[in-house]
C-alpha cells in the first residue's frame, strides 16, 4: 500500500468532502472506491478545480513528468494547498553525511534522474504548491533480483508509508506556500541493514543473496 492510499484514512476527519483519485489505469478503480475515493483516469477533462491537491505518483510510469505534475498543478484553485511527493535523490551528497531541507541540490545537467525530479519540483513551487521529499523501499526489487553490484554501506532514509501520509495531509492543512520538506523516520540504516531486517521479519518467501559492490556513492543522513 502506498502514500497515496493511506491519505484516505487520515483525511477522515473530513467525512463532507469527496476525494477523487486520478490514475493512469483502471486496474484498481475497485479497490479505491472501497477505500471512499472516486477514481477517474488520467485525461480526462474536468469542469472544476480542488482546494487541496497531491501528486505522488512516480516518473517511472511517465513519458512527460514535468508535464503530469503541471497538469496536476493546474487542477489546485488555489485556496487550499497542492503537494508533491518528490524524493531526496536531487540532494548533492553522497558520502553518508547529514541532509537538511535547504542542502544543496544536483546541477540540471549532470544526472537524467535528477533533472527529471528537480523540473517537477520547479513547476510545484512556481505554483505555490509545496515539495514533500519521501525515499520510498527498495526491499522488493532486491530481493526479486537476488544479487545486487552495490556497496552495502550505503546509507538510506526511509519512512513508513502512514508517517508519510500523515505528514502529507499536515502540510496540506498548513495551506502553505512554496516550501519544501523532507521526511523521514530519525532513523538512516545501510542497505545491508535493510536486508537483513527483511530477513530478520519472516514476511518474505524469497532470499536475498547479498551486494556484490565495495565502491560507489554513498548515501545522505
Amino acid at each position: 500500500m502506498s502514500c497515496s492510499w493511506m491519505l484516505p484514512f487520515c483525511w477522515q476527519e473530513h467525512p463532507e468532502c469527496q476525494i477523487t483519485g486520478e490514475t493512469f489505469t483502471t486496474d484498481h478503480h475497485e479497490e479505491l472506491i472501497k477505500l471512499g475515493i472516486h477514481p477517474t483516469l488520467k485525461g480526462v477533462k474536468r469542469d472544476h478545480k480542488f482546494p487541496y491537491v497531491i501528486f505522488c505518483a512516480p516518473p517511472s510510469r511517465s513519458s512527460d513528468y514535468a508535464s503530469d505534475v503541471g497538469e496536476a498543478a493546474s487542477l489546485w484553485n488555489g485556496e487550499g494547498s497542492f503537494l508533491f511527493t518528490s524524493s531526496s535523490a536531487p540532494y548533492d551528497r553522497n558520502d553518508n553525511g547529514d541532509c537538511i531541507e535547504d542542502s544543496p541540490v544536483v546541477p540540471i545537467g549532470r544526472s537524467p534522474r535528477t533533472d527529471v525530479l528537480l523540473k517537477a519540483e520547479k513547476i510545484v513551487l512556481d505554483a505555490g504548491g509545496c515539495v514533500h521529499t519521501v525515499d520510498r523501499g527498495m526491499h522488493l526489487y532486491y530481493l526479486k533480483v537476488g544479487t545486487i553490484e552495490a556497496n552495502p554501506h550505503h546509507i538510506v532514509n526511509l519512512i513508513h508509508y502512514e508517517d508519510a501520509a500523515s505528514l502529507s495531509v499536515a502540510i496540506l492543512k498548513k495551506k502553505l506556500r512554496s516550501r519544501l520538506f523532507l521526511g523521514c523516520d530519525n532513523h538512516p540504516v545501510s542497505r545491508q541493514e535493510v536486508m537483513d531486517l527483511v530477513a530478520k521479519s519472516g514476511k518474505f518467501d524469497q532470499t536475498f543473496m547479498g551486494f556484490t559492490g565495495t565502491e560507489g556513492l554513498l548515501g545522505r543522513n
